[in-house]
């Protein structure tokens, strides 16, 4: 086996073997030495401060590439400046790297324009300044929507959401000043339904029920009835329902005679109003609180009255012969007349008192 491995045929083949992985490893080298340039390297030219028209030829006849980078707006420097680079200036690259180049915008970056329409005034300020917009003039307009943006204006232009402007640009906001009141509805018989639902949007009101006689949606045909009636009086904002026909309002009687009495109910006022009579209310009686009672004590035990034998009454006297005769009395008799025995005082009797 040893034998059969030192054998000078078999150590040929190892020498070859060697031989030719060195010669591979070595062309290798030498192509990424030609392809690299290798040993061929370029100063970064100092383009700092530059212009980036001047800075972009600068580095053309160094053999660099570039790539410019205008990330942030400082009004501090002139727009289109260099202000950094990298690899940093100096620093030694092969020919045909790319070298980064920051350049100072001509302004600010722009950004997206938020949807603030139809929201209140206070939200749309905060979402504007966060994106870096500033607010500027505030107009009211009459608009049904009280305290909310209408629309979005920028030097007279209407401004849509998601449009780009450059940050802090200055926005002006047209914010509603909610319904009047008692406001005429205007009258749109004879009109198109096209045009009456242009005169109600003018004039701030809602367009409400749209009844075409041949149930269709034809914007030509004519209005003959409304309600509320043309000249009343209603808030901005209300509904006004339409009924419309390809007929005329004249040849339409019957129908507006039917709407009528559904609509324009008449009120009899020949009738005596009632009288509501009010009833005057008697006033409450005042409650004044019972002072708060004492508490009872029990008195002390009266003695009891001593009874007193009752006087035993005398016998009555013996009734005297009644006289015929009436006994003559004297003048005298007639003119002195005997007093009334008093009686003697009775005594007041003794009430017995029961202490439970």
């Amino acid at each position: 086996m040893l034998k059969s491995l030192f054998h000078w045929k078999v150590l040929l083949n190892f020498v070859l073997a060697a031989a030719l992985f060195v010669g591979l490893v070595w062309l290798t080298f030498r192509w990424l030495e030609y392809h690299t340039n290798h040993g061929k390297e370029i100063p970064v030219p100092n383009v700092v401060n530059m212009t980036v028209h001047k800075a972009i030829k600068v580095l053309d006849d160094a053999g660099l590439d570039y790539e410019v980078d205008s990330f942030k707006y400082d009004p501090k420097y002139r727009p289109f400046q260099v202000l950094q680079v990298y690899p940093s200036a100096g620093a030694r690259v092969k020919g045909g790297r790319t070298i980064l180049m920051k350049v100072n915008p001509r302004t600010w970056a722009k950004v997206v324009v938020p949807d603030v329409l139809d929201r209140y005034k206070g939200l749309a300020f905060r979402n504007l300044e966060q994106v870096g917009l500033k607010v500027g003039d505030t107009i009211f307009e009459p608009n049904i929507q009280k305290d909310a943006v209408i629309r979005m204006q920028m030097n007279g232009a209407v401004i849509r959401p998601g449009s780009l402007l450059p940050r802090f640009s200055v926005v002006d906001l047209v914010i509603g000043t909610g319904p009047k009141r008692n406001v005429a509805v205007p009258n749109l018989v004879g009109l198109t339904v096209q045009e009456a639902e242009a005169i109600i949007a003018n004039n701030l009101f809602e367009i409400g029920l749209v009844e075409h006689e041949d149930g269709g949606q034809d914007k030509s045909d004519i209005v003959y009835y409304q309600d509320p009636a043309g000249g009343q009086l209603r808030d901005q904002g209300m509904q006004v329902d339409l009924w419309a026909s390809k007929k005329t309002p004249g040849q339409m009687g019957a129908k507006i005679a039917q709407l009528n009495s559904i609509y324009r109910v008449e009120i009899d006022t020949a009738l005596s109003p009632i009288r509501y009579e009010e009833i005057p209310i008697s006033p409450e009686p005042e409650y004044t609180p019972a002072p708060a009672a004492e508490p009872r004590t029990e008195p002390a035990p009266k003695p009891k009255p001593i009874e007193r034998p009752k006087a035993v009454e005398k016998p009555k006297a013996a009734e005297k012969p009644k006289n015929t005769e009436k006994p003559k009395t004297t003048e005298k008799a007639k003119t002195e007349v005997k007093p009334a025995a008093e009686k003697p005082a009775e005594k007041p009797k003794v009430k017995k008192v029961i202490v439970e």
